[in-house]
């Protein structure tokens, strides 16, 4: 079986032209090598091209199966090969829907931040490839205390980043308050408090626009959950300041209404558009906006001699006969050197929305095609591959946003908070650990706002702290190392009323979703290992991808279910193993493997907590206790 694959990836692989600047043989090895990996990787699960699909051909949904699950190389992921050229994603991490603004030689971008704090990131690069993540603009969630818990979903949705009259500004909807705005000279900070700007409910994907006339607009879209609709993008006028818009603006993009659009799949109803940006080039107006929903999605593009329209689309960009799925949303940018480049996400399940970079050139009928031209469509298709954009004179240092952590100083920039969080659950004291108080917070994680996370960041990693609980005395108290989503999992201590055992923690169904009617129970599993808990203990996980399939929807069904795109037949997961040591070289099995999910909107996380749970005497005790990590840390 696998020789016949590996035949049929070879057949496959030079079906589609190399992307600009790429040298074929460079371009088709790193396919072939790829996906001969992810067939004789043994910890991957192909899945079987659905009947509903049999109209596919057998070597192009072998060959779909197998790119999908083609490994990263282990370890923290690079995308900077160091040969001037670079692998996408150029960010591993769940960095959902991004945007990015050139300011001279620098570029800058933020993304959605969800429930997480600090939200809104912003990361800096001077060559769109090595990204360094240098603060955030938002130091709590608005308003406080509705984020005081963890609002799964909510919070911060996609943002869109700009400068203009020598201030960044950063616009961003939470869909159940409105559009806000935060601005700030210096991207690291200090940002503004944010400014509600828009108050309409279910207004979301804002960005702003300042025409050549100085007239500031606002293009947004809106959540069908909230406003009742949904596939609709509205414009309106904005105070110059940027501060507050005025009236109800008008509808400029109604996808309902809208002829089908020509895609890789043939012809499709637009369905799902939003996240707008509004750019000008020499007259025209333009909407960038993604359509198709997360994973069936297209890049769409919109243009109009009119800002209010009339405006006529096209799809600039689709996933074609490439492993990645929905390449849309996100920012079109260019380089000092007047290249042209696309920023966008595609959605790889527990590993995240990450973030890709592709080429981009104007046609002479002034449409853009992003990515690698499929044929003598109109529309591309996303690169794998590429020779880096022209950008800074001088050679650009390999970077990726900071992961390691030995907790010297307090903790780095890549940690968040699951909610606001209070004064006393880390104390920033102890320096060269980190103390977390075991604060009272629910037994089931899903709920507490104290678990201190960071994004995947690879495919194929270990995660390892060593940590130490000493307890305020009453038994409950616990703290561990976390692989956080729907399902969670963590290995670390807990105080019994025996003492310290070393534990691995396992919950289903966290999110207590409602299922025909009913709120899904869930409760933990908790095995022991068999050993004496004294002292410092060594606690791992070990994360791999596994691919999942998943049903093909009914077509014939009534209503019918929107087009689907061959991505959406699986999904990609981690399978996790724990361990422990002793003295931080013999590590021994704990538990069995998990099989993450994602969370709402997010991938999965992994992070560190420290808690008295409830419904445990320690929950409301008058003494609190601690854990302290040593340190926090990445490996193959």
């Amino acid at each position: 079986m696998v020789a016949v694959n590996i035949r049929l990836l070879a057949e496959w692989a030079p079906t589609r032209p190399p992307a600009p600047d790429v040298q074929p043989p460079d371009e088709t090895t790193l396919r072939l090598t790829t996906l001969a990996s992810a067939l004789l990787a043994a910890s991957f699960i192909l899945p079987a091209v659905p009947a509903a699909a049999a109209e596919k051909s057998a070597a192009r949904s072998t060959a779909r199966s197998a790119a999908s699950a083609a490994p990263m190389p282990p370890g923290v992921w690079r995308p900077d090969q160091g040969d001037g050229t670079y692998i996408n994603p150029i960010l591993a991490g769940d960095y959902s829907d991004p945007d990015v603004v050139r300011v001279g030689d620098d570029f800058y971008l933020t993304a959605s931040s969800f429930t997480n704090v600090p939200g809104l990131p912003v990361l800096h690069s001077k060559d769109l490839v090595n990204w360094t993540l240098i603060g955030y603009a938002l130091a709590r969630n608005v308003p406080d205390a509705h984020h005081a818990v963890p609002r799964h979903g909510g919070g911060v949705w996609a943002p869109a980043i700009r400068h203009h009259g020598g201030r960044f500004h950063i616009y961003y909807p939470d869909p159940d308050f409105g559009i806000f705005m935060v601005s700030a000279t210096d991207p690291k900070g200090p940002w503004t408090a944010p400014v509600l700007v828009d108050d309409t409910k279910g207004a979301i994907d804002p960005a702003p626009f300042w025409d050549d006339d100085g007239q500031a607009w606002l293009v947004h879209g809106f959540a069908g959950s909230r406003a009742g609709f949904k596939n609709v993008i509205t414009l309106k006028k904005m105070s110059a300041d940027g501060t507050r818009t005025g009236g109800a603006g008008k509808r400029i993009i109604e996808g309902d209404t809208l002829p089908k659009v020509a895609t890789s799949e043939g012809p499709m109803p637009w369905f799902t558009t939003e996240g707008p940006k509004l750019y000008k080039r020499k007259g025209w107006y333009y909407v960038f906006v993604p359509s198709g929903s997360v994973k069936g999605g297209w890049q769409g593009v919109f243009r109009s001699r009119h800002i209010e329209g009339p405006y006529e689309g096209r799809n600039v960009m689709d996933q074609g006969d490439t492993p990645i799925n929905g390449p849309h949303q996100g920012a079109w940018v260019d380089t000092p050197a007047g290249e042209d480049w696309f920023v966008h996400f595609s959605d790889a399940d527990s590993y995240g929305r990450r973030v890709y970079l592709q080429p981009m050139r104007w046609g002479a009928d002034g449409w853009p095609v992003i990515g690698a031209q499929q044929g003598s469509k109109p529309y591309g298709a996303p690169v794998a591959r590429h020779r880096k954009p022209k950008t800074a004179p001088q050679p650009v240092p390999v970077t990726v946003p900071v992961t390691d952590d030995e907790f010297d100083d307090g903790y780095h920039l890549g940690w968040q908070w699951m909610a606001n969080p209070m004064a006393d659950w880390v104390d920033p004291a102890v320096k060269g650990r980190l103390r977390l108080k075991a604060a009272s917070s629910p037994a089931n994680l899903w709920e507490a706002g104290n678990l201190l996370t960071q994004k995947l960041p690879g495919m194929t990693f270990t995660v390892t702290t060593a940590l130490e609980l000493k307890p305020g005395g009453q038994p409950g108290e616990r703290a561990g190392l976390v692989v956080y989503g729907y399902d969670y999992a963590w290995i670390g201590l807990e105080n019994t009323a025996a003492g310290l055992r070393l534990v691995q923690v396992t919950r289903l169904d966290a999110d207590l979703a409602v299922n025909k009617g009913k709120v899904r129970q869930s409760s933990e599993t908790v095995l022991a290992a068999p050993v004496e808990a004294k002292g410092p203990v060594h606690v791992r996980m070990a994360f791999s991808p596994v691919v999942v399939p998943e049903p093909a929807p009914d077509m014939n069904a009534t209503p019918a279910p929107p087009p689907y795109w061959h991505s959406m037949l699986r999904s990609t997961h981690a399978r996790v193993t724990f361990s422990y040591s002793l003295d931080g070289v013999d590590f021994q099995p704990l538990g069995t493997p998990f099989t993450t999910q994602p969370g709402r909107w997010v991938g999965t996380q992994v992070g560190l907590f420290a808690q008295a749970p409830g419904g445990t005497p320690s929950n409301t005790a008058t003494r609190a206790g601690y854990a302290e990590f040593d340190y926090f840390r990445f490996g193959r």
